[in-house]
């Protein structure tokens, strides 16, 4: 499996949730970090949506759960 594939997936999927919980102009700013290095995968997401419906910090971390389930289905697919 190509690091660039379980890194663009995981990335995407984090991007998702973000965006299916706020509107684009919502978030202020959001940046999501993955590596994936001898099979050890790494998410940080940071979030800044001061003036959304949703609890950001609570949002960031769904995403980075959803980044890891999405890169576990890849993975076990």
């Amino acid at each position: 499996m190509a690091g660039d594939e379980v890194v663009r997936t995981a990335a995407d999927a984090a991007e998702s949730v973000i965006f299916s919980r706020f509107d684009v102009d919502e978030v202020d700013d959001f940046d999501v970090t993955v590596t994936f290095e001898d099979d050890v995968l790494e998410v940080d997401v940071y979030l800044n949506a001061p003036d959304g419906r949703a609890d950001a910090d609570r949002v960031a971390d769904d995403a980075a759960l959803a980044a890891r389930a999405a890169v576990d289905d890849l993975l076990d697919g």
